[in-house]
């Protein structure tokens, strides 16, 4: 009986093993996209990740209005804004989406002054396409960001 018990148990472990290693085949890949028309990459960050497998998922880090330099950025709420949004559409084209792929937005806000500007900039670049959307006031790690935008893409 015992060596009954043993050939089922190794029986049992070759099935798990080959289930396991099934899955191992079918692994995620992640991409990351930092193309050139943005500012270079901080320490420890990539501007967005995609992850494929029987689907993609764009993650998109907090950008901010710097521009290409990553030393330049405009003093206005607009043009910050306009900096943001265009980087957001670089890094969706990079991973082959568009803004209606786009189904999260996390926006950080400096002061609650900006939420109207904020939303017509959001019109404007999504039209009628809806996102889960999170707006946080809160002070930004430079007093000179007036936003800073995340963001997740499916495809």
């Amino acid at each position: 009986m015992s060596r009954l018990i043993r050939s089922h148990e190794a029986l049992n472990s070759r099935i798990i093993r080959r289930k396991l290693g099934k899955k191992r085949n079918r692994s995620m890949q992640m991409i990351k996209h930092n193309p050139t028309g943005l500012f270079p990459q901080y320490r420890c960050y990539t501007h967005a990740v995609e992850i494929r497998g029987d689907s993609r998922l764009l993650i998109i880090s907090g950008l901010n209005g710097f521009l290409k330099d990553g030393k330049t950025m405009p003093e206005s709420f607009e043009e910050q804004a306009e900096i943001i949004w265009t980087h957001i559409g670089t890094l969706l084209r990079s991973a082959g989406m568009e803004f209606n792929n786009l189904v999260s937005l996390r926006t950080y806000l400096a002061d609650p002054e900006y939420d109207e500007a904020n939303v017509r900039m959001r019109v404007k670049y999504l039209g009628e396409h809806e996102t889960s959307s999170t707006v946080v006031c809160c002070r930004l790690l430079d007093p000179k960001w007036k936003l800073e935008i995340e963001a997740m893409a499916a495809g």
